[in-house]
């Protein structure tokens, strides 16, 4: 039965393929060596494509690639902008623009030195490789199977995370109605020029899509609550307000270590406290019904076990290879086998969970 689950094509459980993209995110956050960021990215893209559906939200991942793109260049550049010191040879100079003494200590243009291009370039390599572990996550993953799996206390957080995700995979469909209804007009205008009649009508597009959607939400009565008394939802507001006012004095002791001892670990527990039973308190006025839920079968073990693996492993390597996880950008990245295998770790939902179901019509419609 196993065996017969894996092979069939099937949608993965939208949760399993946050946790793997979420395992590789807080594996590449540990990183510091290019080569091992950039497998990472190579591997997620591979699981992008061999696991994608032709559903309009698995189309944003190229939107999350020229985003990462952007991040490492911009990266650089503000590195070049105010943050030309640093050791290693000088590779050019530009001139200095003096700044006031309010400013002291930031220096604008400069020398630029290898070192400093190559910090840059790594740190806008790691931030680039987490959005794009999320993006694989928002084109694999069905946000509204999302939505539906989430518990009740969380319904309502979820909702606006949800729709929060969204906004990407909504901007790729939005492109793709609007340069398919340009092919159908005979007008396949490409390059800087035809931006202009691309984003206005996406723009409006996307305007449409949303007093759609807040209609529909209306007419199903999302927002409202249910049968809760007036008295309930006051109990319920101040709940979770005075659970996140505990988190927040709890996380402030914590992190200082001059705080009283009793504004760290006790704030913290009776804010947890106190926000549980908020969303308790919040997921007992949501009323929906569960039709064909969700399981997690083999196929989702798998994935989770593969994006969590490689967190694990980076961890652990990062203390006994810290030369090999954390490159210095003075020598030339180093690799070995133990972190090669932590990061391949990630590639094996894309040949070890079931192939997703694909829409016929999908290719008629594009």
């Amino acid at each position: 039965m196993i065996e017969r689950s894996t092979v069939l094509p099937r949608d993965l459980h939208p949760g399993a393929w946050w946790l793997w993209s979420l395992g590789l995110a807080a594996a590449v956050s540990q990183m510091a060596n290019p080569v091992l960021i950039l497998l990472i990215v190579l591997v997620v893209c591979l699981v992008v494509v061999a696991r994608r559906t032709e559903a309009p939200w698995a189309m944003s991942f190229r939107i999350y690639l020229y985003l990462g793109l952007a991040i490492v260049v911009i990266r650089v550049l503000f590195r070049i902008l105010v943050g030309g010191s640093g050791g290693g040879p000088v590779l050019f100079r530009l001139p200095e623009i003096p700044l006031p003494d309010a400013a002291a200590g930031i220096t604008l243009l400069g020398a630029v030195t290898r070192d400093s291009l190559l910090g840059g370039l790594y740190d806008g390599m790691r931030l680039a490789a987490i959005v794009i572990c999320v993006g694989a996550a928002n084109a694999l993953a069905n946000p509204k199977r999302l939505l539906k799996s989430l518990p009740p206390a969380l319904y309502e957080v979820g909702t606006a995370v949800v729709v929060a995700l969204s906004v990407f995979p909504q901007l790729a469909e939005s492109v793709q109605r609007v340069r398919r209804a340009r092919r159908l007009r005979g007008d396949p205008g490409k390059g800087v020029s035809s931006l202009r009649r691309i984003i206005v009508p996406v723009l409006e597009d996307a305007l449409e899509r949303s007093m759609t959607l807040a209609a529909g939400m209306d007419a199903r009565g999302y927002g409202r609550s249910g049968q809760a008394t007036s008295r309930e939802r006051a109990w319920t507001g101040a709940l979770m307000l005075a659970g996140l006012i505990g988190l927040c004095v709890g996380t402030y002791g914590f992190l200082d270590a001059t705080a009283p001892r009793l504004l760290s670990w006790p704030m913290l527990v009776a804010g947890i406290a106190l926000a549980t039973l908020g969303f308790v308190a919040a997921g007992r006025r949501v009323e929906r019904t569960r039709y064909r839920p969700d399981r997690w079968r083999a196929g989702e073990l798998v994935a989770v076990a593969s994006g969590l693996l490689p967190a694990v492993l980076v961890s652990v390597l990062a203390d006994r290879e810290p030369t090999v996880i954390l490159s210095p950008v003075s020598e030339l990245p180093a690799l070995s086998a133990g972190a090669l295998l932590a990061v391949m770790i990630g590639v094996v939902p894309a040949f070890l969970t079931p192939p997703p179901v694909l829409d016929p019509m999908a290719e008629v419609r594009r």
